[in-house]
């Protein structure tokens, strides 16, 4: 039985409230308000804890697997270039327009509505958990990580985020590297004095040209990338230390700590990793919802961005409405089309789903 016009209506609805509703993350308060009332609204009992809210299958079975349906409701900052109000929701030509319209508010509400659709529902392979969490855009502490620890074994989730509806059975980790290449300061006009700034762009040079071995047929290599350099007190000293930032993004063929032990040895400058938790992520293409996906005519891939599924210690399944390319853009927008055919998705992979 599919979702009925009217619910799926009233999540526009809310995606309409959210998107006027500003929530950068750690700035979420209103936005998890307006989630628990529309589920208050459905006599849908909600827990919270911060930021975050959530919700449980009514028919609870002990006997049967948990299945998370989780999106995030956190929003980056608007960048330059909106040539509208971010914070004003407006539709034209079927296009819903403002922040977090297409990243990922359009997830958000489809599994909202998903989720109040099975609610009562008995006969239902899994038990369900509607997440609605915070502070995604920063891997942030008080999100799904905080979170997790209350809703008990979770054999498996559903995470929203724009993919046009294909299914992402593998994501990039992501790895920050601050490294420093520490020289002796001297004169500038004279012969004196070991400069840091060379030094660190000899290693810069050699990460650009490392290539890790094992490269994966879903994510492709390991991609290190150089993103800040700085340097220098004044025009006429040699600096002492040379400071940059590395962005390394993992595939599933090594972990953040092997990938960053591998690192350490092509350079002479000292790394200093900022975390290990977000790992790169996958699940079993022979597992029931991709299964299931594939039975709907969905394709598969590995996608290059960051999700909370980095921080979820079971198989993820990355799927949503609409599309990668237009998150963190300028009038960013979602077409009401791609929700609608994402709550009929999902419906479809979490009926038949075991």
């Amino acid at each position: 039985m599919p979702v009925s016009p009217q619910l799926t209506s009233e999540a526009i609805e809310l995606l309409k409230r959210l998107i006027a509703t500003p929530s950068f993350s750690r700035e979420e308060d209103r936005t998890a308000d307006l989630l628990a009332a529309f589920f208050h609204q459905k006599n849908i009992p909600v827990q919270r804890m911060g930021n975050n809210v959530w919700a449980k299958s009514k028919h609870w079975d002990e006997g049967k697997p948990v299945l998370l349906l989780n999106s995030h409701h956190d929003t980056v900052r608007p960048v330059k270039g909106w040539q509208r109000d971010p914070f004003e929701p407006v539709v034209e030509d079927g296009k819903l327009y403002g922040l977090g319209s297409n990243d990922a508010g359009a997830s958000l509400v489809a599994l909202a509505a998903v989720f109040t659709h099975f609610y009562d529902r008995k006969t239902l392979p899994w038990n369900l958990i509607f997440l609605g969490s915070a502070e995604e855009e920063i891997s942030g502490n008080h999100g799904v990580a905080m979170v997790l620890p209350e809703l008990g074994p979770i054999a498996a989730g559903i995470v929203g985020e724009p993919t046009q509806m294909q299914m992402a059975i593998a994501e990039k980790g992501l790895m920050v590297i601050d490294g420093e290449a520490k020289g002796v300061a001297g004169h500038a006009a004279r012969n004196e004095g070991v400069n840091a700034i060379y030094l660190a762009l000899e290693d810069i040079e050699r990460l650009r040209n490392f290539t890790f071995e094992k490269t994966s047929e879903l994510l492709g290599p390991v991609k290190i990338s150089v993103t800040q350099i700085e340097a220098g007190t004044q025009h006429n000293v040699v600096p002492d230390s040379c400071r940059f930032v590395i962005d390394v993004r993992t595939n599933e063929c090594y972990s953040n700590e092997e990938a960053f032990e591998i690192l350490k040895k092509q350079v002479r400058s000292e790394l200093r990793p900022r975390s290990f938790r977000l790992n790169s992520s996958r699940i079993d293409p022979a597992h029931p919802l991709v299964q299931r996906g594939t039975e709907l005519g969905l394709g598969c891939y590995g996608s290059p961005t960051l999700s909370d599924q980095a921080l979820m210690p079971f198989q993820t399944l990355k799927i949503g409405p609409g599309d990668s390319a237009r998150s963190h853009t300028a009038d960013e927008f979602v077409y009401l089309k791609e929700i609608e055919e994402g709550i009929e998705i999902y419906t479809k992979l979490i009926e038949t789903g075991k």
